[in-house]
């Protein structure tokens, strides 16, 4: 399916700046491109761009989550993990420096550059992922899982900043499910990888689960190593295109949001962005997306493990659930682009989600369970890209696009503390609480997004009586 956008219409849209409309002071810009050389331009970026940082994220999740494959594999026994809610706090640990650092490493992204930034962190983390096949406490494991929190903070924004730069705001959510579900996909089987891994077990005095380390710590340098050829900079900087596809790409993003000639972060713009409430609304979205994303991550062998399957069929049963939800997430962000509608698509994975998680909690027989986890998991895993996109769409300017995907996918990281800890031991093996906590965050998405919605639609109405909005009178809020 292609990834190149629609035809350009010349009725003006919520969301879209009306057919040359100037955006700046040198005059409007050139709206009739040349179509088949905009396509051409759109799929080499693709290329480019979101093939190497899907790859990445998706060493990147299963860098963060395979603990819970160690565990299954011996860890749990060797590390005495099943001692109080030693494993709730290794899961946890991870997000401290996860959220506090996203900010610094963004800015500190634009001025080094993203192909230096983004492949040094990979690199970096991957060497504690091997260093962790070789801890003997789960105290060292503790130290690990901090340092591995520390360095991917700013992997997963940089990726999301870089990613909303390049294309405009109708182009960007399948672009985002496309980078988002590769590594989902690849993630999910990340289960059964890691079976395979832990088959090794006892080879050259090495246990089962140190193998699973060593072994995901060496792919992850190997694809850092790789990524320092082949990651792109921002479109300003950019040195794979030639100069009449980079002047394309950046007036396309100029005509699109007004937006593409990227601004300073100084402390009164950040200060003046980090008060807007709408970023913090689009924040807690994306918590309550991400908890259940990274509780079946954590989680769902171990669910599966608990009602009775053994460590094979529990590892391997863990991967299909993210299939269906692979299918599900591009599905809902075609639809979501074709239809230039963000908040009904979001309420609507947030319900199936919900569905899910009910028919987790109280469907009876594990294979009722199992097939709710399908549903679960689509929902919630829809809604990582969708969240995004939404925030990405309602936001101008390059400063306050850098505060804004650090602030949202910081609380991200909150959403995996609050999954590591509510999922708690001594509600094993069915999680009854935490999956009620879920369920609740389902509905708060539903709530939040309904009324942004409103919000954005008064905004909408006020902006064609001559209010502009954010300073800017040809943008409109993509409802």
């Amino acid at each position: 399916m292609s990834l190149t956008p629609d035809s350009h219409s010349d009725k003006p849209v919520h969301g879209q700046f009306k057919e040359n409309a100037s955006v700046d002071a040198a005059g409007p810009l050139e709206a009739n491109f040349d179509r088949e050389f905009e396509r051409k331009t759109l799929r080499k970026v693709d290329r480019r761009l979101l093939i190497i940082l899907g790859a990445l994220y998706a060493v990147s999740l299963i860098d963060r989550t395979n603990i819970s494959v160690a565990r299954v594999a011996g860890m749990a026994r060797d590390l005495e993990l099943g001692v109080g809610e030693r494993y709730s706090i290794i899961s946890a640990i991870f997000f401290a420096p996860y959220v506090v650092f996203e900010l610094p490493s963004n800015i500190l992204m634009r001025k080094i550059g993203c192909r230096v930034h983004l492949s040094a962190i990979v690199i970096l983390w991957g060497a504690v992922m091997l260093g962790m096949g070789f801890i003997k406490t789960w105290e060292q494991l503790a130290v690990c899982r901090v340092l591995l929190g520390l360095l991917e903070s700013g992997f997963f924004p940089g990726c999301v900043y870089l990613i909303s730069c390049w294309y405009t705001r109708f182009e960007t959510q399948k672009r985002m499910a496309v980078f988002y579900l590769t590594s989902m996909v690849i993630s999910g089987f990340s289960q059964i990888i890691g079976y395979g891994m832990s088959l090794l077990g006892g080879t050259h005095g090495i246990a089962a689960w140190r193998w699973v380390f060593i072994l995901f710590g060496v792919i992850t340098i190997g694809l850092g190593i790789i990524a320092a050829f082949l990651i792109v900079d921002f479109p300003d900087k950019n040195k794979f295109l030639t100069p009449e596809q980079t002047k394309l790409m950046v007036e396309r993003v100029q005509l699109d949001r007004g937006d593409a000639d990227p601004d300073h972060l100084t402390v009164k713009k950040f200060l003046n962005h980090a008060t807007d409430g709408k970023i913090w609304i689009f924040g807690l979205s994306f918590c309550f997306s991400t908890m259940p994303a990274y509780a079946f991550s954590y989680f769902l062998p171990v669910i599966l493990a608990g009602g009775g399957y053994d460590t094979k069929t529990s590892l391997c049963l863990s991967a299909p659930p993210y299939v269906f939800a692979a299918i599900y997430t591009f599905c809902v962000a075609y639809g979501s682009d074709k239809t230039r509608m963000r908040g009904a698509f979001i309420v609507l994975s947030a319900t199936v989600c919900m569905v899910g998680l009910f028919i987790m909690a109280f469907g009876g027989k594990l294979g009722v369970r199992y097939f709710g986890s399908f549903l679960a998991i689509a929902g919630c895993q829809a809604n990582v890209p969708a969240v995004l996109t939404y925030q990405a769409n309602n936001i101008l300017s390059h400063s306050k696009r850098a505060v804004s995907s650090a602030v949202v996918i910081g609380m991200g990281g909150v959403g995996g503390i609050f999954a590591s800890l509510v999922y708690r031991q001594k509600d094993f093996p069915k999680y009854l609480p935490g999956l009620g906590a879920t369920i609740g965050c389902q509905g708060a998405i539903i709530l939040m997004v309904g009324g942004l919605s409103l919000y954005f639609s008064r905004k909408n109405k006020k902006a064609e009586q001559g209010e502009s909005i954010e300073g800017n009178p040809n943008f409109r809020y993509t409802l």
